[in-house]
């Protein structure tokens, strides 16, 4: 059933032939092929050997900004519970001073051209620490090669955003591989199972009244959003924030637990104007902490005192990684879903374009 609205009626999402005009380059592809794409890495990162001597590292930094990074913020994650080394994402200039010989610095960057990286890059081979770059090509890949650094080649061809399974996880490969990471691979393989499955929930022909990510976007749309997460499910906040910027062209935030109760939860009565417009998604695990489960039900009970609309979104999964990659499918689908009903198309970044250009004026 088509929500109502007023002054007119929501775009029917049923309507397969609503795709074809607006996602007009092809991001509901990407969606389709996510599962393999996860697959595909995971096969290629495997027969990718590291030098011997990069099993001495006790940190590792990550260099990259939006969709190249978010693949390093969600490792980082992972890395959080299990791994001894420190890991650090930059999305900046230069580097932080606490490189050394024993540090492993990662640069990744989709297009191989990303200004920030390659600036950081450059700067971290006047150091004696390991590197390492994940690309599709372009001068990054042209640096690595021409001084001798190992270079993971990404060969599939997307918007970076629409790419994160190579972005990501590689990365999860390479962690493992230098015994930061515990084996995965059954945990792959079972997040891989979750999100075909899944994939026949939220795709396009499943109609509405059975499609989550259809009715989610719809309650989202002509909203603010804010994406609650905690532990886990931190970094897959923030991907949702990014893809609903990205894919919805809609104005999206992100805020964490339990932090967000010592002072988000104080901003929920001003400007009254503006809280009618805003909807908070928030993404839950039943692996999180005990205390923290216990602050996102007191937190639905204020925003409902506030009357702010929101919705609790569960994780997928009995482990760490099918449940982060179940609720990333999801959030990809929902922006992609919100931005047809914005009756935009997703794939165009024309503010980001915007910023480069002007920056070469310089």
């Amino acid at each position: 059933m088509v929500p109502k609205i007023l002054g007119g009626t929501v775009v029917d999402l049923d309507d397969h032939m609503i795709y074809r005009q607006i996602d007009k380059l092809g991001m509901l592809s990407h969606l389709h092929n996510f599962p393999e794409q996860c697959q595909q890495a995971w096969e290629k990162i495997m027969r990718f050997d590291l030098p011997r001597e990069y099993k001495g590292i006790d940190r590792v930094i990550i260099l990259g900004m939006g969709g190249s990074a978010i693949g390093g913020d969600v490792v980082r994650r992972l890395a959080l519970a299990e791994s001894k080394a420190p890991v650090w994402v930059h999305c900046d200039y230069g580097l932080p001073p606490f490189i050394a010989n024993n540090t492993l610095v990662i640069a990744s960057s989709y297009s191989g051209n990303t200004e920030e990286t390659i600036s950081a890059f450059t700067q971290s081979l006047k150091t004696k620490a390991k590197k390492l770059v994940l690309t599709t090509g372009g001068k990054l890949k042209q640096l690595a090669e021409k001084e001798g650094i190992p270079v993971f080649v990404i060969d599939y061809r997307a918007p970076p955003r629409a790419a994160f399974p190579h972005s990501f996880i590689p990365l999860v490969g390479i962690f493992q591989k230098l015994g930061l990471l515990r084996d995965k691979s059954a945990e792959l393989q079972q997040g891989l199972q979750i999100l075909n499955k899944l994939s026949n929930d939220l795709v396009e022909t499943t109609p509405f009244v059975s499609n989550p990510a259809k009715q989610l976007a719809t309650k989202l749309w002509r909203h603010v959003v804010v994406i609650y997460g905690a532990e886990l499910l931190s970094e897959v906040a923030r991907r949702w924030k990014t893809q609903l910027n990205e894919n919805s062209k809609t104005m999206a935030f992100f805020e964490l637990f339990p932090e967000l109760n010592h002072n988000a939860v104080l901003g929920y009565d001003f400007p009254p104007q503006v809280k009618e417009r805003v909807f908070v998604v928030l993404l839950h695990s039943a692996l999180l902490n005990s205390r923290n489960r216990l602050r996102y039900e007191a937190t639905a009970q204020l925003l409902a005192k506030a009357k702010i609309k929101h919705e609790l979104v569960g994780a997928i999964g009995k482990t760490v990684l099918p449940q982060m990659m179940s609720l990333i499918l999801f959030g990809d689908y929902v922006s992609f879903y919100l931005a047809i009903l914005n009756r935009i198309d997703p794939t165009p970044v024309d503010s980001i374009d915007f910023v480069k250009k002007y920056l070469t004026q310089f």
